[in-house]
């Protein structure tokens, strides 16, 4: 009987086991993994939603918010810094669990963003940081993309290339951090080419039309002038203009950083720029996001975990692009 007994058992453990390969077993852990976003909400505050970096990122964010079922909003001060400044204050009083900042410098959100912090929102900063340190930073290394800028110009206009050497610097908002930490690479490794010659650092303040009119302005007072290294190419695309009018395509070289947007590729195919240092905005999307859901599930205290993520930064040149170097804006939104 007793072995009847234990065979009897072997053979219902077998059909129960058999029962439940062909039924699936739950995974024990997406329940909890579902259940904390429930109910949240992320906001976003961009420099302006009128850049395809902020939409691209916006589109990603947006994508897993309707995949995890918590709510995604942006607030777009449109480049006004004191309507983002307003706009962070409003997002305090109303308690989002996370708030991503875009920021315009790194002082004009930072105690705002202390403030957060202290009312228990996350926050996270993308492409620009600020003085504050917080939950998370992800954008690229500034100083290293500056120094690429540098090393790109020097292929084109330094020792052995026979030209005048002469190139001009192009910045952005000088009190941004991407034209801080900028110039500062910039002006590192221009150090290692002394056939380099800067004749004129200048801001275009993100704005193609002031980058065309100071373009012009240089081109007019160094017509031997081989080079403009610019800080985004958004901006660069008036110095591009001013190179074209003045029949220079092709012999004045323009180095930039860009998204990696498919606009960004076509540019450089048609002869406006020379180099772009791409960041990878589509993969720094994606580490938000990962960061999103990291905190939402671990819930540290708001102000106690900080980080900076990099992104991978990658030169694409006239003679290497190719069309797999940019992403489609509008796939980013399907």
């Amino acid at each position: 009987m007793k072995k009847f007994l234990a065979k009897l058992g072997v053979v219902l453990l077998s059909v129960t086991a058999m029962g439940a390969s062909a039924a699936g077993i739950d995974d024990p852990f997406r329940a909890q993994y579902l259940n904390a976003f429930k109910g949240k909400k992320v906001a976003f505050i961009p420099l302006s939603m009128g850049i395809d970096v902020a939409e691209g990122w916006g589109a990603l964010w947006k994508r897993q918010a309707d995949e995890l079922g918590y709510s995604f909003i942006v607030r777009d001060p449109n480049w006004n810094t004191s309507v983002g400044a307003q706009a962070l204050t409003d997002l305090i009083t109303e308690r989002p669990d996370v708030i991503i900042i875009q920021n315009p410098d790194p002082q004009s959100y930072s105690r705002l963003a202390k403030r957060a912090q202290d009312a228990g929102i996350y926050i996270l900063q993308i492409q620009q940081s600020s003085a504050l340190q917080t939950e998370g930073f992800v954008g690229p290394d500034w100083v290293a993309l500056g120094a690429k800028l540098v090393d790109s110009m020097n292929k084109r206009c330094g020792a052995g290339t026979g030209t005048s050497g002469k190139v001009a610097i192009l910045q952005g908002q000088l009190t941004a951090a991407a034209s801080l930490y900028q110039i500062k690479g910039v002006t590192d490794e221009l150090v290692k080419y002394p056939a380099l010659k800067v004749v004129a650092t200048q801001a275009a303040d993100w704005d193609a039309s002031k980058a065309n009119a100071v373009a012009k302005t240089l081109l007019q007072q160094n017509p031997d002038l081989c080079g403009f290294i610019g800080f985004w190419d958004g901006q660069d695309i008036g110095a591009a203009a001013a190179v074209q009018e003045a029949g220079k395509k092709g012999k004045v070289f323009i180095a930039t950083s860009g998204s990696g947007v498919d606009a960004m590729c076509k540019n450089i195919i048609d002869g406006k720029f020379s180099d772009v240092v791409s960041m990878d905005i589509t993969g720094g999307g994606r580490d938000i996001n990962t960061l999103i859901r990291f905190l939402l599930q671990t819930k540290p205290k708001a102000g106690t975990f900080k980080s900076s993520l990099y992104v991978p930064l990658r030169v694409v040149s006239s003679e290497t692009v190719k069309p797999s170097d940019c992403y489609s804006l509008a796939d980013l939104k399907r």
